[in-house]
């Protein structure tokens, strides 16, 4: 069977009061992302990349905001539960390639942590996961500082 391709996209509003959680990583900054689980947009986007890739609809289906038991749930949980049901299926991951749009704060420090941890909990090796961060220079939610957004494309093959 040949490749199979996948594109995930999240986005969450920044508020006072919460914890900013990226790639499994706690960035300190004045405000963190919204949202009944802990908001991560890059695991977010990673998970739905996954499922997408594999015809096993979104997150938001395996995961509801409808159930109390998701909230404040750490994202990279969510992940790992995505890679069992890929495993399930009979699938492995090939390779992750995500953004984070965000206008602030600046997430270079924190971006080699990012990939460990997604790697880590798809069981792949850091070679394999690659996250960039940029800014929209101000322009859109993002540039003005409401939201931040992430976008993945994976690839994923059935297991040998």
């Amino acid at each position: 069977m040949a490749d199979r391709i996948g594109h995930g996209y999240d986005v969450h509003r920044l508020v006072t009061g919460r914890k900013l959680i990226l790639g499994g990583v706690c960035i300190p900054y004045e405000k963190g992302l919204d949202g009944h689980s802990d908001a991560d947009v890059l695991v977010h986007a990673v998970c739905d990349a996954l499922l997408g890739a594999a015809a096993m609809k979104d997150i938001g289906y395996h995961f509801p905001d409808s159930d109390e038991k998701y909230r404040g749930i750490d994202s990279m949980l969510l992940l790992r539960e995505v890679k069992k049901k890929l495993i399930e299926n009979g699938y492995c991951v090939g390779n992750i390639d995500a953004t984070v749009i965000a206008q602030a704060p600046k997430l270079s420090p924190y971006i080699d942590t990012m990939i460990g941890n997604i790697a880590d909990t798809l069981g792949i090796e850091s070679d394999r996961v690659n996250v960039k961060a940029t800014t929209e220079e101000r322009l859109g939610f993002t540039g003005s500082g409401e939201g931040i957004a992430a976008h993945c494309v994976c690839i994923i093959r059935k297991s040998d």
